[in-house]
């Protein structure tokens, strides 16, 4: 990795949690200045304006919480197994999730509904990506006889985002955990009630 990589990781890392509590129109050249202790002008030298940074850092901060469903034996799992651990996985790790500003896409979608359309885009590319990852499981669960023929992966993508985001905001938005563990819950009931096959 070359010193201006470097550098420009360091800026993303650094201002990853100021952009993800504060938002883009929150977050001032200041407040970037201040936790990277670098120049405007060195800022300015690895990005060309506020909004590359804003992307930069929502890819990063999106890719934080992603990991955190992921786990080495990922492949070796049943999708009933998969969906449960990734449900459990989010639920055990809401604190470090919360202590970041909660959920990136959630944070970007809010902000960026009308007045920031490059971002938007980003969002519902993220959006389309994370349905995308809960089809293929549904799918391997169908291929592989563990989930019901009929189910419609489409649409349990899209009530899974909704759990886990609706959750999100409620435990954010009320300083509790309970309304996030409630609604990944509720994944994992839908998982074992309507999915998987008895």
């Amino acid at each position: 990795m070359s010193k201006a990589e470097k550098t420009r990781e360091f800026i993303i890392e650094k201002t990853a949690p100021v952009f993800n509590k504060k938002g883009f129109a929150g977050t001032s050249l200041s407040d970037i200045t201040r936790v990277t202790g670098l120049t405007k002008g060195a800022i300015y030298g690895n990005f060309k304006n506020k909004d590359d940074i804003a992307l930069a850092v929502f890819d990063y901060n999106v890719q934080q919480v992603f990991m955190i469903a992921s786990s080495p034996g990922d492949n070796g799992k049943s999708a009933v197994d998969r969906l449960v651990a990734i449900a459990n996985q989010y639920k055990d790790q809401f604190a470090g999730i919360a202590r970041n500003g909660g959920c990136p896409i959630l944070n970007a979608a809010v902000e960026a509904d009308d007045e920031l359309p490059v971002l938007k885009e980003a969002v519902k590319k993220r959006i389309a990506s994370w349905k995308d990852r809960f089809v293929q499981i549904i799918l391997q669960g169908i291929r592989g006889g563990e989930i019901k023929k009929h189910v419609d992966p489409d649409r349990y993508a899209v009530i899974f985002i909704a759990l886990f985001e609706g959750g999100m905001m409620l435990s954010k938005t009320m300083g509790d955990p309970v309304y996030f563990h409630q609604s990944l819950d509720k994944m994992i009931e839908i998982v074992y009630t309507e999915l998987k096959i008895i």
